[in-house]
């Protein structure tokens, strides 16, 4: 397989994307269905099994509280929110042109974190999908994963854009100088002051993605 000088690995959720936005509507979604007392037992069972699973999984929670009430026919109008949602409308200002920018550069490929469901459906309706020609990754935990994203996509220098610093710093662990970090301050965990403060900064901090825009090419480091 070609090995390439520089490759760039993309986030989703919080990324490219505003999935912040994307749970504000989801939970008005579900109160006008469900009530306030319904809507949050969802958010329970939602965050229990993000615990047990280690990333968002919005139907595998619905699935559950299915068990708790068999007799909802609510249920199947949430689930066609989530596969039918607008994600295209969601996406952060100028993502689209930072992937078409990017790509002038090296090869650019999602690298998220997901379920194998529910993900891929919201990478494909954001116009993500097709906007990196099919080039996506979707992990438990993408950064255990590092050997296999080499693997498919070799390069002597990546650089990894990602609204967690956590995830960023343990892929610098790994690759040390070969990746450059990229951390767009952008949705909740990114703006939490005791998140930021448990991790080292990033190579390279940006207020938003449509900022790489005006980035020049020697800040990737390669």
């Amino acid at each position: 397989m070609r090995s390439h000088d520089l490759v760039f690995l993309l986030d989703v959720d919080d990324t490219l994307l505003d999935n912040d936005r994307v749970e504000q509507d989801l939970r008005r979604h579900l109160e006008a269905a469900f009530g306030a007392e319904r809507q949050a037992r969802y958010w329970e069972i939602f965050e229990r099994l993000r615990s047990e699973l280690g990333y968002a999984d919005y139907l595998g929670a619905l699935q559950r509280y299915r068990l708790e009430n068999l007799r909802d026919p609510h249920l199947l109008s949430i689930s066609l929110f989530l596969v039918n949602y607008p994600f295209a409308d969601r996406l952060y200002p100028g993502a689209l042109e930072v992937i078409r920018r990017l790509r002038a550069q090296g090869p650019v490929v999602i690298l998220s974190d997901g379920d194998v469901v529910f993900q891929p459906r919201k990478v494909e309706r954001s116009g993500l999908w097709s906007a990196v020609d099919g080039q996506v990754l979707i992990y438990i935990h993408k950064e255990e994963m590092l050997a296999d994203v080499e693997e498919r996509y070799p390069a002597r220098h990546y650089v990894m854009v990602d609204d967690k610093l956590r995830i960023l710093a343990e892929m610098k662990k790994i690759w040390g100088e070969r990746l450059t970090t990229v951390f767009p301050r952008q949705g909740h965990y990114a703006l939490d002051p005791k998140i930021v403060a448990r991790y080292p900064a990033a190579d390279v901090t940006v207020e938003r993605i449509g900022d790489l825009l005006e980035m020049e090419p020697s800040r990737f480091g390669a």
